[in-house]
């Protein structure tokens, strides 16, 4: 059992992350961060290291398929002991998901074969069929699908990068409700944290270029389904 004022004196130390597109860079570096981490209980220090790995992974190799990037993330679902995090989890991954679709789709590829591990989450199934459909019978549920198809087809990337990384922002504000100085609240600050070191990688024309450049010379699927890019 962890000590709670441990979490209240590690989020009372850590500085408030600012608005997510105006900074420039984390308020704190990650080697601080890491730091003021170690006093995370054991248990929970696995789940955070779970989480990061699922959703943050500039160590994967680019041969890495879509399907063992799914076995990854049930693996790591199944093993978290927390349902806010593992909501969190899904909601990015779903986000991720949503947006491969539309990428496959605008490539002019055929739906996802039934049964394949080509996304996460609980609206695979019905991408799939309603893959001809506008935003596939999906506006109710993401609202914001609407532009990424327009950004996607107008070629707009760094545009189509900050809607991706606001709607991540947003599903971490949600799960995060009454968690202010717990566990829960640790893993949503981490997460934010790395969504603005991830904007302040892409800022700027020649980040824009070169993830194109990363896309166009062979990122291929697996650019899908991390729809956020990699650096």
């Amino acid at each position: 059992m962890s000590d709670p004022n441990v979490y209240v004196m590690l989020m009372s130390s850590l500085p408030s992350p600012e608005a997510l597109f105006l900074a420039k860079r984390p308020p704190l570096s990650r080697l601080k961060l890491d730091r003021r981490l170690r006093v995370l209980a054991p248990g929970h220090a696995r789940a955070l290291g779970l989480t990061e790995m699922v959703l943050h992974w500039g160590d994967i190799p680019l041969a890495t398929t879509d399907a063992e990037v799914v076995a990854r993330a049930r693996r790591a679902v199944r093993e978290i002991d927390n349902e806010t995090v593992r909501l969190l989890i899904r909601d990015r991954l779903e986000i991720r998901t949503c947006v491969a679709a539309l990428r496959r789709r605008h490539r002019g590829e055929p739906a996802p074969a039934s049964g394949a591990d080509w996304g996460f989450g609980r609206w695979t199934r019905h991408i799939a069929r309603n893959w001809t459909e506008a935003r596939f019978r999906l506006d109710a549920v993401f609202p914001w699908l609407r532009e990424a198809d327009e950004l996607l087809q107008e070629g707009e990337t760094l545009s189509l990068q900050r809607l991706i990384l606001q709607q991540a922002w947003k599903s971490a504000n949600r799960r995060k409700g009454a968690h202010q100085y717990d566990f829960e609240a640790v893993v949503v600050y981490v997460l934010k944290w790395n969504i603005v070191d991830r904007w302040g990688r892409y800022h700027g024309e020649q980040a824009a270029e070169r993830f194109d450049r990363l896309t166009e010379d062979g990122l291929g699927d697996y650019a899908d389904l991390f729809g956020e890019g990699r650096t």
